[in-house]
């Protein structure tokens, strides 16, 4: 992974080297809006190589709209976040998802 590379691309990719004719049938990426206003993002790990790996529950709060939590949950990577945050919630996954949980070394997925 480079550093550089937008994490919207390494999310299509990530999402993309899943895909096998039958995981996306069952399982798959789910971006929703909050009332409150926000973002709600879950992200199935059954059947990947993150599956049976935890994410604790991680709360940056800036301000009232400025916002992102993230966390795992029977096999699921959940993100909450205000309405500008989106971006930096697929950055807490690609950090989470890229950092080996043996050696806690960046690894490409």
């Amino acid at each position: 992974m480079s550093e550089s590379e937008h994490v919207l691309d390494w999310l299509q990719r990530w999402y993309g080297s899943q895909c096998d004719g039958d995981w996306e049938h069952a399982w798959g990426v789910a971006i929703e809006t909050l009332d409150n206003p926000g973002w709600s993002v879950k992200i199935d790990l059954d059947e990947t190589d993150l599956a049976d790996r935890n994410c604790p529950r991680q709360e940056i709060i800036r301000g009232e709209h400025d916002w992102v939590m993230a966390w795992t949950s029977e096999k699921v990577f959940h993100a909450a976040c205000g309405p500008g945050n989106l971006t930096e919630a697929f950055t807490m996954f690609r950090a989470w998802a890229t950092v080996s949980a043996v050696t806690g070394e960046s690894v490409t997925p």
